[in-house]
């Protein structure tokens, strides 16, 4: 691969200006690159970036990657306001804003379930925050050794990173993506407060229509939500699975249980034609069901990965007895390793009164021993598809877990697994995120120690951010309620119910499974996506259909090269800003409750 030339190469800096040498031509200091600047710049966009798609991810269920938002509105601070060129600067900016989202998923994937399942007063806040980012310091240091290996010289394709790479060395473009999406964002803030004012949901287009009664599952009702619009765009044909469970849900699989006379019957005998209703009671739990089974089938499937990345490890040793200059030393990522198992022990004995000390002991090494394998797993999986099955590898780890907390009482054993969970969880979402980012780095010539030091920089900020998140929209909405459905969540409590011998419909859950598992089977992550049509309202499908239908016009009449850069802003900035006027409401509220 021949050499890239890149911006950051070119364009002469403004911060450190020239230095006289009258011996010689002008010289320049060198480019900034883990600045201050881009450090609280970082820090400032990963808030508002965390908060955005956690927020949109108890919506709909899955999570969209933040380093393009990072990159963007990275160049309209650092370029746009502060005249800083560097763009290795902005690259550390989008690193570490990325960090701090990485708690995003991590935590809105897990500890949702333990509010789900009631037992949200026996969750000790600063000891999952804690174990969370010990978790995240555990998953960057395992896989920073791997960084030769899976990028300099397997050069897996992670797109994601090369996406953002594409951003940072079109500085122009870069600047006007970040007008755009600032504007979308106030746009969308300003309809949210007027819905949120007028007690604007819905849209009832079926009202039009007169649809009987009987066909009542016919039910047209578009959620009126920008945000769920913008998600759909940036999905673009990703997201038309999600599209057809829908569907298959409610104009395929309804009308011919009426017509064969199979639909379910209430408690007086009379058939669900409702369309809420039979969600609730048929395609949600079978939605479940192809969740769990679809991730749990896309773990299996990604088993192979362990070979490549052990073989990956032992390689990278061979290359260098020690880690080059342009790493972090060695010996500080094994303080880190041991120093975050020991917080992980700490935190699994204190997380209920029923874990000793011994079983804390276990639950630690369990889950330092997990976030190896399966950030190793993740990484090479998302480096090679830009696919990542995280949300089964959380399962898994909470399903061995719970097997260590046997004998404990439900409530203690089920808070302590989830807690250690959620850790494991946020460790995994950080390993992939920091090798994308390092990807990014490559391609743009940055110094990969720096943008290591970046990583841990950002790391710790995200899990307190979400927590505090979680638990202003858990007493504000109810995390599993309608204007918060938190499907991960969901189906993690869900597992979790099934495994303590909660009641739940079994067979249901069983057929979703086989299904979602199939689905998996056929296609990486089809079960999980199709799973999501059926579990969610269809008032959310049929709005991110928009979205994906926009995006396929924009795509065929004006080019992919319009979406990507403005089409795909506009989208981010609608999201950005629904969710923060959201969050604010939500923050309201409570205040002028107490």
């Amino acid at each position: 691969m021949s050499e890239i030339t890149t911006d950051s190469q070119v364009e002469k800096p403004t911060s450190t200006g020239p230095e006289p040498n009258n011996s010689g031509p002008l010289s320049y200091g060198p480019y900034p690159e883990l600045s201050k600047q881009a450090i609280l710049v970082g820090y400032f966009l990963g808030v508002i970036i965390a908060i955005s798609i956690g927020y949109a991810s108890l919506k709909l269920g899955f999570s969209i990657e933040g380093s393009e938002l990072a990159a963007i509105l990275g160049f309209g601070i650092l370029r746009g306001i502060l005249r800083r060129r560097s763009i290795i600067e902005n690259n550390v900016t989008q690193t570490v804003a990325s960090a701090v989202n990485g708690a995003s998923s991590g935590l809105m994937f897990s500890v949702p379930a333990i509010f789900i399942l009631g037992y949200g007063s026996e969750l000790n806040p600063y000891i999952v925050t804690f174990g969370a980012i010990a978790g995240a310091f555990l998953g960057i240091a395992f896989i920073i050794p791997l960084r030769k290996q899976m990028i300099d010289f397997e050069r897996l394709t992670y797109p994601g990173g090369v996406a953002v790479a594409t951003i940072l060395k079109s500085p122009g473009a870069g600047i006007e993506k970040a007008k755009l999406l600032v504007g979308a964002m106030l746009f969308s803030g300003v309809v949210h407060v007027i819905a949120l004012s007028l007690g604007i949901h819905d849209l009832y287009i079926s009202d039009w229509l007169s649809i009987p009664d009987d066909f009542a599952y016919l039910n047209l009702v578009f959620y009126a939500s920008l945000m769920t619009v913008g998600v759909g765009f940036i999905a673009g044909r990703g997201g038309f699975a999600f599209i057809v469970g829908g569907f298959v849900c409610y104009f395929f699989l309804a009308p011919m249980l009426d017509l064969t006379g199979m639909l379910p019957v209430d408690e007086a005998g009379n058939k669900i034609t409702d369309a809420e209703a039979l969600r609730l009671s048929l395609f949600r739990p079978t939605g479940i069901g192809m969740l769990i089974g679809g991730a749990v089938i896309g773990v299996i499937f990604a088993l192979p990965l362990i070979r490549s990345a052990i073989k990956s490890m032992q390689n990278s040793a061979k290359v260098e007895s020690a880690m080059s200059r342009d790493e972090m030393p060695i010996k500080l990522l094994y303080f880190a390793v041991v120093g975050a198992a020991i917080l992980l022990m700490i935190m699994a004995w204190t997380s209920a009164e029923q874990v000793g000390i011994g079983r804390g002991i276990a639950m630690g090494l369990l889950g330092t021993l997990w976030i190896w394998m399966a950030g190793i797993i993740l990484s090479e999986a998302i480096g090679r598809t830009n696919w990542s099955p995280l949300s089964g590898m959380t399962l898994v780890a909470v399903t061995l877990l719970i097997m260590l907390t046997s004998g404990m009482e439900t409530t203690g054993a089920i808070v302590a697994a989830v807690t250690v969970g959620a850790a494991t969880c946020v460790a995994m979402s950080q390993a992939t995120d920091l090798m994308l980012d390092m990807k990014t780095g490559y391609l743009v010539g940055a110094t990969p120690r720096m943008q290591q030091l970046g990583q841990f920089a950002g790391a710790w900020l995200g899990p307190i951010v979400i927590i505090v998140l979680i638990y202003i929209l858990h007493s504000a909405f109810g995390l599993g309620s309608d204007e918060l459905p938190a499907p991960q969540g969901q189906a993690l409590a869900s597992m979790v119910q099934g495994i303590t011998g909660g009641d739940v419909p079994a067979e249901k859950y069983t057929a979703g499974a086989l299904l979602g598992g199939l689905l998996s089977a056929m296609s990486g992550g089809l079960g999980i996506t199709v799973g999501l049509g059926f579990y969610l309202p269809f008032n959310i499908v049929l709005t991110y259909a928009i979205g994906t239908l926009l995006r396929e016009i924009t795509d065929r009449n004006l080019g992919s090269h319009w979406s990507d850069n403005k089409g795909i802003p506009i989208a981010a900035g609608l999201i950005v800003g629904e969710a923060l006027v959201g969050v604010g409401y939500a923050v309201v509220k409570i205040a002028s409750a107490a």
